[in-house]
Order: C-alpha cells, then sequence, then structure tokens
C-alpha cells in the first residue's frame, strides 16, 4: 500500500526533529526530542542523505515511518509546518510517534488481509478499519490513544493468522533471546519467531520460509543468502536493520536496502 510508505517529500521532515537520539553507532551526536538535526535542511529535507551511514547517521537509514510522516503532515495538519507555526510543533511531534505505530499495525494487517483463510477476514477488515480510523484523528483524539491496548487487540488476529498460515509445525522461538547466535543454513521454515532477539545472530543461508517475524530485533542479523521470501509480517524497518546481500530473498512488499552488499 503507497501510503503505509514513506514519502518524504511530502512530510515536513518530522523523524528529523520529533525523536531524540543519542550519540552512538547509530547516531553521531546527541539531539534532543523536539530539536531539529543539525542535518537537516530549511526545505525538510536532509543535507547528508547520501553519505549517512558514512557519516555516523546509520540509525536514519534503518528508521521507517510506514507512511506517518506524509499522513501528519498532509490530514493531521492540513499542510502545515512546524518550523512556519511554531505552535502546532509541539501537538505535531506527539501525534507522530502515535500515528507511526498505528500504520506500522496498518501494515501488518494489510499483508494479514492478503494470506490469511477467508474465515478471519471479516475480522482483519473491521480491525484494519478501526486501525485507520483511529490514525485519521485530530490531534487531540490521538494523544487519548491507547496504542498498546489496541495493539494488543490486533496482535490476537495477527496471531491467528499466523498459526493458520505456518500450521503450528514449525521450531517455536517467540521471545527467544537468540542474539549472537550461530544460525547458519537452519531450517526455520514456518518458525514462529515473534519478537525475538536476533541481534548479530548468523542466519546466512538460512531458510526462513512461512516463519513469523512480527517484532523480531534484526539489528546486524546476517541474511546473507538467507530466504525470506514468503516470511510473514517482516517489515521495511527490520531488513533495513539487518545485513544482506543481492542473494538474500526477501518477500515482494520489502524493498532490498541501497547499503546492503551487492554480492554473497
Amino acid at each position: 500500500m503507497p501510503e503505509l510508505r514513506a514519502d518524504c517529500a511530502s512530510c515536513v521532515g518530522l523523524c528529523c526533529v520529533a525523536p531524540a537520539f543519542a550519540a552512538s553507532a547509530d547516531f553521531a551526536v546527541d539531539k534532543p526530542a523536539g530539536t531539529p538535526c543539525a542535518n537537516l535542511l530549511a526545505d525538510h529535507r536532509c543535507g547528508i542523505h547520501d553519505s549517512l551511514r558514512d557519516k555516523g547517521f546509520r540509525g536514519c537509514t534503518v528508521f521507517d515511518c510506514f507512511g506517518a510522516g506524509q499522513r501528519v503532515t498532509r490530514e493531521t495538519f492540513g499542510g502545515r509546518s512546524w518550523r512556519d507555526e511554531p505552535a502546532v510543533a509541539g501537538p505535531m511531534f506527539a501525534a507522530f510517534p502515535v500515528v507511526r505505530d498505528l500504520h506500522e499495525l496498518l501494515w501488518y494487517l494489510a499483508e494479514a488481509l492478503d494470506r490469511a483463510p477467508a474465515g478471519l477476514r471479516d475480522d482483519l477488515r473491521a480491525a484494519f478499519a478501526e486501525t485507520d480510523r483511529l490514525a485519521g484523528q485530530t490531534p487531540e483524539a490521538l494523544a487519548a490513544v491507547d496504542v498498546r491496548a489496541h495493539r494488543g487487540r490486533v496482535n490476537t488476529l495477527l496471531t491467528h493468522v499466523s498459526e493458520a498460515v505456518r500450521g503450528r509445525r514449525g521450531p517455536h522461538h517467540r521471545g527467544a533471546d537468540l542474539a549472537g547466535r550461530d544460525l547458519t543454513g537452519a531450517d526455520l521454515r514456518r518458525a514462529n519467531l515473534r519478537g525475538a532477539v536476533l541481534i548479530g545472530a548468523d542466519l546466512t543461508r538460512a531458510d526462513l520460509r512461512l516463519a513469523d517475524l512480527t517484532g523480531a530485533d534484526l539489528r546486524g542479523t546476517n541474511l546473507r543468502a538467507a530466504d525470506l521470501s514468503t516470511a510473514l509480517f517482516l517489515t521495511q524497518f527490520q531488513t533495513n536493520a539487518a545485513l544482506g546481500d543481492a542473494t538474500t530473498r526477501l518477500p515482494a512488499a520489502v524493498d532490498r536496502p541501497p547499503h546492503w552488499l551487492p554480492h554473497n
């Protein structure tokens, strides 16, 4: 769905202003929440977009707003800008993470509708409509949304879809700490990896077809030559955080990150 993909040209640089970040391997400097990044230009473009990773801003190349930036800019605030109207800055920065979380749920629900058996689709359509309604509210209403509670209700549906598609036959690693593990060539077909920690794990040539990757932490995970072609609920955000190459097989809805290696 195009509306769930970031369109930076239609946003007022919200991801460069609203969140805080700390000097680390992902960011070269500290930046408080609500303060524009020093690299943000007056027209809301990034001044070092083509060299973010080289200049120490790897975290920027990983982040994905699921299209929340343009929705908050265009719809919630009718094209207004925090730069031109300082009075809207606070409400705009508060609305952005709420809509971002709701759009992430819309991403999952859109995939679930495409893959779920017919018996689950009515409930999924209702959940999609309700999530979209919540995301389209006024700034005041967005501030009152209990995202955690709504996520819990949606996750119940997504779990049913996962079990129906996977058939409950794969390895069970839900919430498992697999950080740094050598899983080279592992058979993880139909695995439940919801919420699993795979930071720095080596999944080179691993088979992850029909594996549920909802919320799995793939920061620095080696996915070179791995097969994720039919993996469930893999997001662009997770993919950007992982390491891969031209031989990594990804679902059609997920783009190959430009910083991945061109070959194995």
